[in-house]
C-alpha cells in the first residue's frame, strides 16, 4: 500500500479500516510496535488492545470526519501524535490514519501570513 517516500518517512505512520482493522504500517511504526508484533499486526484488529476511552475517541474521529492531535511524553521524549480520517475515493470516510513523530524540546514556533 505504502510508496517508498512513506516506509522511510520520519514518522510512524499507521493506516485502519472503518473497524479498526491495520491496513499497513510504515517501518517507523513497525518498530514503535516491535514488541506487540511489528509488520505481523497488518490485518489484525487494533481495538482489543486500546481502552474503551480511546476506542470511543477512534470511533468519533471517524464518525464526526474531524481529527485528534495532541503531544505526549514517553521515555524522556516528546511525540506529536496526529489521528484523521482518510478518504476512499468517493470521498467518504474509510478508516483513520495517525502519524506519531518525536519532536523537540524546545521548537521554533514561526507567525506567517
Amino acid at each position: 500500500m505504502f510508496t517508498d517516500w512513506i516506509e522511510k518517512f520520519g514518522a510512524a505512520i499507521t493506516v485502519m479500516d472503518l473497524e479498526g482493522n491495520i491496513l499497513d504500517m510504515n517501518e517507523a511504526a513497525a518498530k514503535v510496535l516491535e514488541n506487540d508484533g511489528g509488520k505481523t499486526l497488518i490485518g489484525k484488529n487494533l481495538m482489543g488492545c486500546h481502552q474503551q476511552r480511546s476506542r470511543d475517541i477512534m470511533k468519533n474521529l471517524m464518525d464526526c470526519d474531524t481529527k485528534n492531535v495532541y503531544t505526549i511524553e514517553k521515555k524522556g521524549r516528546k511525540k506529536l501524535i496526529y489521528q484523521a480520517p482518510w478518504y476512499d475515493n468517493a470521498g467518504k470516510v474509510a478508516g483513520l490514519v495517525e502519524i506519531s513523530m518525536f519532536i523537540p524540546e524546545e521548537m521554533p514556533h514561526h507567525k506567517r501570513g
